[in-house]
């Protein structure tokens, strides 16, 4: 693609919330040709939200989709494929790096299936990133460090050493503590997201981890970020399906 020859659609939409400004914002940009990564790269770094999404739509019935956070490509992203499917509607099917993912549309809520990812303990010392707090469970999931804090204000509260957590293994973290049924925050300034305001992709980890403690299979998650938002998810064998809103903030062109 050339992306200088001509303008491409791009949309911002706030994700898992049916209120404008608060759950997470992403962008999405519809593509009808797939781009050069480095392109996608800038695109994100320019946006600067946590993650945005490129999805080809040419008609095809599997759709490329890929997400950038402003300085990595990351290989799942919940609320940017929440956005996406507001965007697009209906039924769709995604090729990604985390294989084939289906999303639905429907009574305005959205609902993608995405692989389990529960999180393995390990029994780590997290002290030093948690500044303190005393956590009851560490683990790691494929790609985040967990830790089950005490209570959820404790999650709440909780200031993370950015600088401490960007120098592991990949720099994101997980923190989760029971609520009504449970809450979580994510950090993760090793892909240049110091805190992700409602993260769909961990849900994948919390989903299986509080269904195992709890006995129930439909559990509901709040993100306790500044913006906060609400996942719904359900354990389906090895496949967790997330559903959650959206609301289009922005739509418009893009002009490289």
């Amino acid at each position: 693609m050339d992306p200088s020859a001509s303008s491409v659609q791009f949309h911002l939409v706030d994700a898992f919330t049916d209120q404008a400004f608060s759950g997470n914002p992403a962008g999405v940009v519809v593509l009808d040709r797939p781009a050069e990564a480095a392109w996608m790269q800038q695109v994100a770094a320019e946006m600067k939200h946590s993650e945005t999404a490129f999805v080809v739509d040419d008609g095809s019935a599997v759709k490329p989709l890929r997400w950038f956070t402003p300085t990595d490509e990351v290989a799942l992203c919940g609320h940017a494929t929440i956005a996406v499917t507001h965007v697009l509607g209906g039924h769709q099917v995604y090729d990604t790096l985390s294989g084939q993912l289906t999303c639905t549309k429907a009574d305005g809520w959205i609902e993608m299936d995405f692989p389990s990812d529960p999180p393995v303990e390990t029994g780590e010392d997290l002290s030093h990133l948690l500044n303190g707090t005393p956590a009851t469970f560490t683990g790691r999931a494929r790609e985040n460090l967990f830790a089950e804090l005490e209570s959820a204000e404790a999650v709440r509260d909780l200031r993370p050493d950015l600088d401490a957590l960007r120098a592991t293994w990949t720099g994101r973290l997980i923190v989760t503590a029971e609520g009504e049924d449970f809450v979580s925050r994510f950090f993760g300034p090793g892909v240049g997201v110091d805190e992700d305001p409602v993260t769909g992709s961990a849900h994948c980890s919390l989903a299986p981890y509080w269904a195992e403690r709890s006995g129930k299979t439909n559990l509901v998650g709040t993100q306790v970020s500044a913006r906060q938002g609400t996942v719904r998810t359900e354990i389906r064998g090895d496949r967790v399906l997330l559903r959650g809103q959206a609301v289009t903030v922005v739509s418009g062109e893009l002009y490289v």
